[in-house]
């Protein structure tokens, strides 16, 4: 492994953009070693302000811990703008001032089924031409229906009728991790026409209900984007002989303290603009074997008793099967000696809140 690798650096790695119309927020970390199975570590309590040139300063507050918030607001576009961090080491940082730019409405977020699966695009235009670099995240949402619904609970060392019923929907989310960006400099105009955002293939359970994909879009200056370009090279291009070197990756953020003390990140300042869509199983071909996402827990599985009465008991019996907690009783089964044992399977396979959350989104139709 090449020393960089086992490197014990602390870098302060500074996350998030000015939001010109809204709340700015912003994470700070540390760099750490990439062997590590811990997350990276929060800068907490370190003092953090946006700073307009020549003029007012304002300050990001704690909310949780490393993430900091600003009270919503509307910078002047004439006027440029920079993040002020003093850290709890003593050393302070700055990011460049850098302008305002005004991100562009999202035309329309489109959907196309292929043979292969499904497509979804995002479209985008700028009348003035003064966009020209775009970059997208994205947050999706979809139903998660259980398979089962457990009539029965194991508690206090014996099999009852359950008290308190598993949610029978649960919503799943996930967010963009990879980057997705694209510029207009090489075109006649300044439109973003049909961007592959995200692919599916025919399967995907995502779709087994319905389905909720919201569009962040951001303007960015050149500077930006070259930055998140070579970002996105160095994370996700690497591996055959025709990908490009990695390459240092640092951004806009330099210790005032320090000159030698390396701080990464890119602070830019711009507003930005959204769009939802909804996707139902009923509008996608009939012919796509849709998943649920819980394949692997159909059929259940089951624990009999037998006759005459077992050896060891059926109290045993139970707590050896349920008196964990990964493995719960869902019904009974019958013969027509009586019962003869109950079905079961995982948590996973019962409580759809392993993969999800039981509330209800506010965006939810």
């Amino acid at each position: 492994m090449p020393e960089a690798i086992n490197a014990d650096t602390n870098f302060l790695v500074v996350d998030g953009f000015i939001n010109s119309n809204g709340i700015t927020t912003i994470n700070l970390s540390r760099t750490y070693n990439i062997s590590s199975a811990a997350a990276a570590p929060k800068e907490a309590k370190a003092t953090v302000y946006l700073e307009e040139e020549n003029g007012v300063r304002n300050v990001l507050r704690e909310s949780s811990q490393g993430t900091y918030t600003s009270a919503p607001l509307r910078l002047n576009p004439t006027k440029r703008y920079r993040l002020f961090i003093s850290a709890t080491g003593g050393k302070d940082y700055a990011s460049d001032f850098v302008i305002v730019k005004t991100t562009p409405p999202i035309d329309n977020v489109a959907w196309q089924a292929v043979p292969t699966g499904l497509n979804i695009y995002v479209n985008s235009h700028d009348n003035t031409s003064a966009t020209q670099y775009y970059r997208w995240e994205y947050e999706e949402t979809w139903e998660i229906t259980p398979p089962y619904a457990p009539a029965v609970e194991y508690r206090n060392n014996r099999i009852q009728d359950i008290t308190t019923p598993y949610p029978r929907l649960c919503w799943g989310t996930f967010k963009s991790v990879d980057i997705e960006l694209t510029n207009t400099t090489r075109l006649n105009q300044d439109i973003v026409s049909n961007y592959l955002l995200r692919s599916f293939p025919t399967t995907a359970n995502q779709f087994n209900t319905t389905y909720s994909l919201l569009v962040k879009q951001y303007a960015q200056t050149a500077e930006e984007y070259m930055y998140w370009d070579l970002l996105k090279k160095n994370t996700e291009n690497i591996g055959t002989l025709f990908d490009p070197l990695p390459a240092q990756v640092t951004g806009n953020v330099h210790c005032l303290t320090d000159e030698t003390e390396l701080a990464l990140g890119y602070i830019g300042a711009h507003s930005v603009e959204e769009k939802r869509i909804f996707i139902r199983r009923a509008e996608l071909p009939r012919t796509w074997f849709v998943q649920t996402g819980y394949e692997r827990c159909v059929p259940p599985d089951s624990v009999f008793f037998f006759k005459p009465p077992p050896q060891p008991p059926i109290a045993q019996i139970l707590l050896g099967a349920f008196g964990g907690s990964a493995y719960f009783p869902i019904g009974p089964l019958f013969e027509s000696s009586g019962l003869i044992g109950y079905t079961a399977q995982s948590r996973d396979c019962i409580d759809c809140r392993t993969r999800g959350t039981a509330g209800k989104p506010s965006f939810w139709p």
